[in-house]
């Protein structure tokens, strides 16, 4: 059975929704879902348009509160944002394991469209690496 993982951040509108594409691409069988301790209304579009140039589709992807998900049970809760971490409620359900891995918020970044998008773009890399080798860690041992 394959693991069931939650991924967080504070409006799961760029991070986590990135991470739970990442992740869902590196194997679809994975139970991957992810939330917000203060869900945005949409996704980010910069989110999903660096995920699109990689052939990641996040598009239909919507922000949920992790409310919804404090009673059920998880292998893994990857907290991606450090406000999230902090703010993290207590779930009720079992977790077999909490991880922290943080990212600076790209929704963050101002200057031109393209310093927005270079900002998007590395943070975005730097997820999939991060991503890549928890998923090799915990599956291709």
């Amino acid at each position: 059975m394959k693991e069931k993982i939650l991924i967080l951040c504070t409006g799961n509108s760029c991070r986590s929704q990135m991470a739970e594409g990442f992740l869902k691409s590196f194997d679809a069988e994975l139970e991957v879902y992810s939330a917000g301790t203060k869900p945005a209304q949409k996704v980010n579009p910069y989110a999903i348009l660096v995920m699109n140039e990689i052939g990641v589709d996040i598009s239909k992807s919507i922000p949920e509160d992790v409310e919804k998900y404090l009673n059920q049970s998880f292998d893994f809760v990857i907290t991606v944002c450090d406000n999230a971490k902090e703010t993290c409620p207590v779930f009720t359900g079992n977790v077999k394991q909490k991880l922290h891995i943080s990212f600076e918020d790209p929704a963050d970044a101002i200057g031109t469209e393209e310093e927005i998008l270079s900002v998007f773009r590395k943070v975005r890399d730097e997820i999939r690496l991060m991503f890549f080798e928890f998923f090799n860690a915990i599956y291709r041992n």
